[in-house]
């Protein structure tokens, strides 16, 4: 220890993250989000409430690794003998037993991520036209966030799909 040095201080800040946002090899920006502001129940999905305890940490496990990258690349990913991980459909599937939301907007592009065999997690993002926008009350667009409506263990959402 130096004459003015405080050992104990300087191990306490060795321990915090040297990590910064703006670090060029940094991924922040590029990493997916997910919104559940939409969220709904349907009588084709369930509610969180109907989901065991396994399966919302398993739900939640995959957000955590879904989060890491964009969307563009979960559509890329391959999962199962011809599906990918992120499907987007465009308009909301004709062959569904769900039901389209009133308060979902006209402009959604609706799709759905794999969670598993048939478990999926469906819902819309904005259209690429709009995104980075500004909005008239406040904030931008993003084309990388998934608005999540549905949970969908039984694979209804869109029957005939992967």
């Amino acid at each position: 220890m130096t004459k003015f040095g405080n050992s104990g201080k300087d191990r306490f800040l060795a321990g915090f993250p040297a990590a910064s946002l703006e670090a060029a090899d940094s991924d922040h920006a590029a990493r997916c989000k997910f919104n559940f502001s939409y969220f709904t129940h349907d009588a084709a999905g369930q509610r969180f409430s109907d989901w065991t305890h396994e399966q919302l940490a398993g739900l939640f496990d995959k957000l955590g690794h879904y989060g890491k990258c964009t969307l563009d690349h979960w559509k890329q990913q391959s999962i199962g003998k011809s599906g990918r991980v992120l499907s987007i459909y465009g308009a909301f599937p004709q062959r569904s037993e769900f039901k389209p939301p009133k308060h979902v907007p006209h402009q959604a592009q609706w799709g759905r991520f794999r969670l598993d065999w048939a478990g999926r997690l469906c819902g819309f993002v904005v259209p690429r036209e709009l995104d980075g926008r500004a909005h008239p009350h406040g904030g931008r667009f993003c084309a990388n966030t998934f608005y999540v409506v549905f949970l969908d263990e039984h694979h209804r959402f869109c029957k005939g799909s992967d």
